[in-house]
Parts: C-alpha cells; sequence; structure tokens
C-alpha cells in the first residue's frame, strides 16, 4: 500500500477520535472546557490536510490507484458526515441542513456506483467535488 492510500486510511481513522473529542464537548456543562473543542478542531484539520496531501503526493508520484479513487471520497465524506452531524448537538445546526448535505453524498456515491458498475472503472473525484469538500471542509472548521 503506497503513502497516499495509507494517508487516506489514516483519514478514516481520525473520524472516531475526532467524534469522540467532539462528543466530549458535551460532559459536564456545568464546567465549559473548550480543550475538547479545540482538540476536536485540531484532529478534524489534520485529517483534512490528509486530504489535499494525498491527492497530491499520488498525482506527484504517479501513485493514484483505484483504490485511492475510491476510497478518498469515501474517507471524505465519513469525515464530512461525522462532523456536521456532530454540530447537530454541538453547534445547533438545523439537522434538516445536515440531512440535504449528506442526501446529496448518498445521491452522488450511488451514481457513482452505477457508472463503476456499467463498465468496470472506478470514478475520480472531479474538480466540482474536490471544491466543495474543501468548502465544506473550512466550513465546518469556522464553525
Amino acid at each position: 500500500m503506497n503513502l497516499p492510500n495509507k494517508l487516506t486510511l489514516s483519514r478514516m481513522i481520525l473520524v472516531p477520535v475526532f467524534m469522540i473529542f467532539a462528543s466530549m464537548t458535551q460532559l459536564g456543562t456545568d464546567n465549559f472546557n473548550a480543550s475538547w473543542y479545540l482538540a476536536a478542531g485540531i484532529v478534524f484539520a489534520i485529517a483534512s490536510f490528509t486530504d489535499y496531501l494525498d491527492g497530491h503526493l499520488a498525482r506527484k508520484w504517479h501513485m493514484v490507484t483505484d483504490f485511492g479513487k475510491f476510497m478518498d471520497p469515501l474517507a471524505d465524506k465519513l469525515l464530512t458526515a461525522s462532523a456536521f452531524l456532530c454540530l447537530i448537538e454541538v453547534a445547533d445546526l438545523p439537522s434538516w441542513i445536515v440531512f440535504i448535505i449528506i442526501a446529496r453524498e448518498f445521491i452522488v456515491t450511488g451514481l457513482r456506483l452505477i457508472a463503476v458498475s456499467e463498465d468496470g472503472r472506478v470514478l475520480p473525484a472531479g474538480m466540482a467535488g474536490k471544491v466543495k469538500t474543501a468548502s465544506q471542509m473550512i466550513g465546518i472548521l469556522a464553525i
């Protein structure tokens, strides 16, 4: 397994770590502790950076694989969906907004799977999808 694919897997591993830290912000509401928010934000930022880094390295070192083309968008969806779900509790983000975002992700993933099943190729993420993911990650960090 090459380094870009390891970075993708590390992003997936960081998802539950992020969620644990984000959930800890809800404990002990009498004694607010901003350090859990900071820890969750740092983990999310590191995981988000691996998204940029794995793609950059895969293209630079000519290590683009079908595994990476499939798993990278999945890792992104896991990271952003987990963050949006946490923001329902932590930041009072309306659940209908989160539903629309996650539903869109399911629809796009479903369409990509249909395309894969028809001709056997894995579709890489397009530029619009990359911009959308980067915008979501920046927005989540801002919140």
